[in-house]
C-alpha cells in the first residue's frame, strides 16, 4: 500500500513538473501589445514580416521571432534651427511638431530607419524646410507675415515627412528671434522714430503758440483802436463811467467781506485811482 502511494505521488510530481515546463514554454511564447502601440515581428529566417500586430496578447516563436514595439500615439518634439533670412539676417527659430508613425508602414520604418526613426528624420527635414522657407523672406516679412511663413513651413514639412511614413498632426513656430546686431538696429530705429515724433510735436506746438500770439496781438490792437475811437467821441465821460462801475464792484465785494464792519460816509473807495 505504501509503495502504491509513493508511486502515485511520484507520478503526480512528474505530471506537475511537465505541466510547469509546458506552462513556462507557453508563457515565453506570449507577448503583450499595450494600448497606443503596435508590434513588428522580426523573424531570424525571413527577416521583418510585413505584418503589423495590434493591441492585445499574441503568440510568437521563441528564439526564432522577436516582437519590436512602436508607440503610435501623437508625441511632441521641439526642433531649434539657426538660419538666414533673405536680407542675410541671422534667425533663431524653434518649431514644435506633433508627430506619429503611419501604422501600416511600421515594417518599412523599422527596416530603413530603426526604432529611433524620429531622431533620424525630424531634425534633418525640419532644418531643410525651415532654411528653404525662411530664405524667401526678409526679417521684416518674417514678423509681419508670420502666419504665411508658418503655413508654408507646414505644407512642405508635411509633404517631406510623409515620404518617411510619419504623420505631422500639428506644426507651429514657438520661437522667432534675430541676431544681436539686427535687434540693436531695430531698437535704434524705434528711438529715432520716437525722437522724430517728439520734434514734430514741438514744432506743431510752437506753430500753434505763434498763431495764438498773433491772434491775441490782433485782438489787443483792435481793442486799442476801439478805445481810442471811444475816447475821441466821448472824452472823459467814458473814463468816469468805468470809474463808477469799478466803485460799484469794489463796494459789493467789501460788503460781502465779514472783516469789514462799516464804511465811513466821507471815505472814497477808489483811493488808488488816478484823478
Amino acid at each position: 500500500m505504501a509503495q502504491q502511494l509513493a508511486n502515485l505521488f511520484t507520478r503526480v510530481g512528474q505530471i506537475g513538473f511537465g505541466v510547469a515546463v509546458v506552462g513556462g514554454v507557453v508563457n515565453s511564447a506570449l507577448y503583450n501589445v499595450d494600448a497606443g502601440h503596435r508590434a513588428v515581428i522580426f523573424d531570424r529566417f525571413v527577416g521583418v514580416k510585413q505584418v503589423v500586430v495590434g493591441e492585445g496578447t499574441h503568440f510568437f516563436i521563441p528564439w526564432v521571432q522577436k516582437p519590436i514595439m512602436f508607440d503610435i500615439k501623437t508625441r511632441p518634439r521641439n526642433v531649434p534651427v539657426v538660419t538666414g533670412s533673405k536680407d542675410l539676417q541671422t534667425v533663431n527659430i524653434t518649431l514644435r511638431v506633433l508627430f506619429r508613425p503611419v501604422g501600416d508602414q511600421l515594417p518599412r520604418i523599422y527596416t530603413t530607419l530603426g526604432i529611433d526613426y524620429e531622431d533620424r528624420v525630424l531634425p534633418s527635414i525640419t532644418n531643410e524646410v525651415l532654411k528653404a522657407v525662411v530664405a524667401r523672406y526678409d526679417a521684416g516679412e518674417l514678423i509681419t507675415q508670420r502666419e504665411k511663413v508658418s503655413r508654408n513651413v507646414s505644407e512642405q514639412l508635411t509633404e517631406r515627412s510623409a515620404q518617411f511614413g510619419i504623420i505631422l498632426d500639428d506644426i507651429s513656430i514657438t520661437h522667432l528671434t534675430f541676431g544681436k546686431e539686427f535687434t540693436q538696429a531695430v531698437e535704434l530705429k524705434q528711438v529715432a522714430q520716437q525722437e522724430a515724433e517728439r520734434a514734430k510735436f514741438l514744432v506743431d506746438k510752437a506753430e500753434q503758440e505763434k498763431k495764438a500770439a498773433i491772434i491775441s496781438a490782433d485782438g489787443d490792437a483792435s481793442a486799442a483802436t476801439s478805445l481810442a475811437k471811444a475816447f475821441g467821441e466821448a472824452g472823459e465821460g467814458l473814463v468816469e463811467l468805468r470809474r463808477i462801475e469799478a466803485s460799484e464792484d469794489i463796494a459789493y465785494k467789501l460788503a460781502k467781506n465779514r472783516n469789514v464792519v462799516y464804511l465811513p460816509n466821507n471815505q472814497s473807495t477808489l483811493l488808488s485811482l488816478p484823478q
